[in-house]
């Protein structure tokens, strides 16, 4: 199996997580960021919301307060999920998907679904709350690729004879609809995490070389069609090449969004004290928070969020590397993808590196969908702790 080279990573000690130290066990480094991700995501909506809220809704503390109300299942969902029998997740996992893939389908309901800017990518709620579909399914994909692999032992088209099977094909296309589906919806940021996830978890679980060679020969041909053909993809990615030339249309947002930024220096303004949410800078509470976030705290605040970040992926990728399964290993490198991701694009988008693109920032957004997703994500990503450190545990015992 063609897997990348981590046994340095999993020889590394358990430092940063948790800690067998004679009958006491120490807390998990996991959870404490979790906990400070939703901390800190209520903070964050509070300062980079509140005078959008007080001018548009009357009430300064409108989207705060309903972060505050999206962060209760968030956490609730975050602990069932990391507490819930292992066999459950192997077993049931995968089933996420056929929800993910049917609510997909229902934001093409009308009456159901719920239209703006151009897209129909929610479904309406009882009491003015909206779900999007596809933040469900950038969870719930790798669960089905795991289960995927698990059942095969390795990937079609892996190995010496290799071969399209009826059930591999059966695998793809049980993956490809929804997906198709969101792309049409349109959401391309999602469509292009989902694609980038399938093929990293494809690479590492061994499909040969000369088959990714085939799939990128006509994915970038594709991706290219998709954004440079499409006229509002192609004006998002000028602007990107020079936000100057446009800069009071298509390149305003990341113009703003670089200039405050750069006006929080080294340590900030003050959390509370920036100037670019004062109408400045569009969506200040959503897509680019990480702008606020800058401006208030600085270059240092940027920093510690990035550590903070990081820290969660080395862990995540320590567990892949440590899992003793096919499917713990390939859950965790396809959970450790799409966060990685949903963070880089976020914040690449945020200082100017990246075309602009409408993804949250995980925990830190504004956003019910999003907010409980990840709560989903960390579930999943501390339960496979928790079986690591029962496999630690058991070793010791030896």
């Amino acid at each position: 199996m063609n897997r990348l080279n981590l046994e340095s990573l999993a020889r590394w000690p358990q430092g940063g997580g948790s800690q067998v130290v004679g009958s006491e066990t120490r807390v998990s480094g996991l959870w404490l960021a979790a906990f400070m991700l939703l901390g800190l995501g209520v903070v964050q909506v509070y300062t980079s919301s509140y005078i959008f809220a007080f001018e548009s809704r009357g009430d300064g503390l409108f989207y705060v307060r309903r972060q505050f109300l999206f962060s209760i299942p968030a956490l609730g969902i975050m602990v069932v999920t990391a507490l819930a029998p292992w066999r459950w997740i192997e077993r049931f996992g995968a089933l996420l998907w056929l929800l993910a893939a049917g609510l997909v389908a229902l934001t093409y309901v009308p009456g159901i679904s719920m239209r703006a800017g151009g897209a129909a990518r929610w479904i309406q709620l009882p009491g003015n709350f909206v779900f999007e579909p596809s933040e469900l399914v950038k969870v719930a994909l790798p669960l089905l690729i795991a289960a995927a692999l698990a059942r095969q032992g390795r990937w079609p088209l892996a190995g010496a004879h290799a071969h399209w099977s009826s059930q591999g094909l059966a695998w793809l296309g049980f993956m490809a609809l929804p997906l198709f589906l969101v792309l049409k919806q349109p959401d391309f940021g999602t469509f292009a995490i989902a694609v980038c996830t399938v093929g990293v978890m494809l690479f590492v679980f061994g499909l040969r070389k000369r088959w990714l060679v085939l799939l990128a020969s006509v994915a970038v041909p594709a991706f290219y069609l998709l954004v440079m053909r499409v006229p509002y993809r192609r004006d998002r990615v000028l602007s990107f090449l020079d936000p100057w030339s446009n800069a009071d249309d298509k390149g305003f947002q990341v113009i703003q969004s670089m200039l405050s930024m750069r006006t929080g220096g080294l340590l900030g303004t003050g959390l509370g004290d920036g100037q670019g949410k004062l109408f400045f800078l569009p969506e200040a509470h959503t897509d680019f928070t990480l702008a606020v976030l800058g401006e208030e705290l600085g270059f240092l605040g940027v920093a510690a969020l990035l550590a903070l970040y990081g820290f969660v992926l080395l862990r995540i990728f320590r567990l892949a590397a440590r899992a003793q399964d096919t499917f713990r290993r390939a859950l965790a490198t396809g959970l450790g993808v799409v966060f990685g991701l949903s963070v880089f694009v976020n914040m690449g988008v945020a200082m100017g590196l990246l075309p602009t693109k409408g993804l949250t920032l995980p925990f830190l957004s504004y956003g019910g969908s999003s907010a409980v997703m990840s709560g989903l994500l960390f579930g999943l990503i501390l339960n496979l702790e928790r079986q690591d450190r029962t496999a630690y545990r058991r070793s010791e015992l030896v």
